[in-house]
């Protein structure tokens, strides 16, 4: 069965769907049961090319995003599946509350994008490097100058660059984190060309222009307890903001400030 998003002829993604398995969850009182979104949340299709998540801060986007990667075999604070550390833990239970509908086809590689633990993974990878018995050093895979050697921004760039490939299935939380609006506009065209190369993407982000890829499946998560609800690019109340703000950036700050 063809989900609503899988078009005729289209190549699948590698997951049709993000479900809930309700006798998985002890008690809904609790974290992260308690957020509003998971209230009435049954499932979420999945766009075969590129799915994401938008919404205020607390609107559960990176909780859900986490919940995905873990289930997905990922390390909560990014990586790869290979990844295995832990600075502090702090992941949520409702990974083992859903489940992935997958579809016939396995991804060749993939990586969890946490852009708030970034630097941990590029901690762990000099660490692992450090062993003498480690094998080839990991930081080939990414370029070969150290992370912490190059700012955020260029550091994130290195990983698309190098690490990211073919057929991939990548995970991504607020990669405009550390990326201008033009490295975000490189973004969306490394993203494209992964695509392009049977590569499924699931981001979350409160950025406008990372948003742009045409033709995905936007999900806009209300803090009012509605389910994660489709919407259009230009009607998410992201983007509605930034356009609104950027027709007369000083009338808002004026009226903002004048509030105060």
């Amino acid at each position: 069965m063809k989900r609503r998003y899988e078009m005729p002829g289209e190549q699948p993604g590698f997951f049709r769907s993000v479900d809930l398995v309700p006798e998985r969850i002890a008690d809904r009182s609790v974290y992260p049961f308690d957020i509003p979104v998971l209230r009435s949340f049954t499932s979420l299709d999945l766009h075969p090319r590129v799915t994401y998540l938008v919404g205020e801060n607390g609107s559960g986007k990176s909780t859900f995003l986490e919940a995905i990667a873990v289930a997905a075999g990922f390390n909560a604070e990014g990586g790869t599946k290979n990844f295995r550390f832990a600075t502090r833990r702090s992941e949520s239970p409702l990974h083992s509350a859903i489940r992935l509908v997958r579809n016939h086809r396995r991804p060749r590689t993939g990586y969890f994008l946490r852009a708030e633990s970034f630097f941990n993974v590029a901690s762990e990878i000099e660490a692992l490097d450090q062993d003498p018995e480690g094998g080839p050093p990991i930081i080939h895979s990414y370029g070969g100058v150290s992370l912490h050697e190059q700012s955020h921004g260029q550091s994130f760039l290195a990983l698309l660059k190098n690490r990211f490939g073919p057929q991939g299935f990548y995970i991504l939380d607020e990669p405009e984190a550390a990326l201008s609006p033009a490295r975000q506009l490189s973004l969306l065209v490394s993203i494209h060309a992964l695509v392009a190369q049977g590569s499924q993407f699931i981001i979350a982000t409160h950025a406008p222009i990372v948003l742009a890829y045409p033709d995905a499946l936007i999900y806009e998560l209300d803090v009012d307890g509605s389910p994660p609800t489709p919407q259009a690019y230009e009607k998410t109340q992201t983007v509605q903001t930034t356009a609104a703000f950027l027709e007369d950036p000083m009338r808002w700050v004026s009226r903002l400030l004048a509030d105060e």
